[in-house]
């Protein structure tokens, strides 16, 4: 087995002594729990946690930056008059307006 840099616990001994086990976490970070001379589990104090968690990617964050910008502009008092016109616009003045648009655009 290679060596870790972590501190390292047998599984009994961290059932044995959890305390010791929780007071060593909180103190140094991190501390292994080996079964058997591999680590099996890492044991995370709630900053490393964090920091942990902090430093990965979260490939959803551009889409939901995109998604709450489109719905902000969506609660703007403009954007929600052109809606209750969109849904109170009776089907001929839809139809012109799509005209009109089409005629624009070419």
């Amino acid at each position: 087995m290679a060596k870790s840099a972590l501190e390292a616990m047998t599984a009994t001994e961290a059932k044995n002594n959890f305390g010791a086990l929780l007071d060593n976490v909180l103190q140094k970070g991190r501390i292994a729990i080996t079964k058997h001379d591999e680590v099996s589990a890492v044991l995370l104090s709630r900053r490393e946690y964090e920091l942990l968690l902090s430093n990965q990617h979260d490939p959803l964050r551009e889409l939901r930056q995109e998604f709450d910008a489109l719905v902000r502009q969506m609660q703007t008092p403009a954007a929600k008059r052109a809606g209750k016109a969109l849904f109170d616009a009776t089907p001929a003045r839809l139809g012109r307006v799509a005209r009109a648009s089409a005629r624009r655009r070419g």
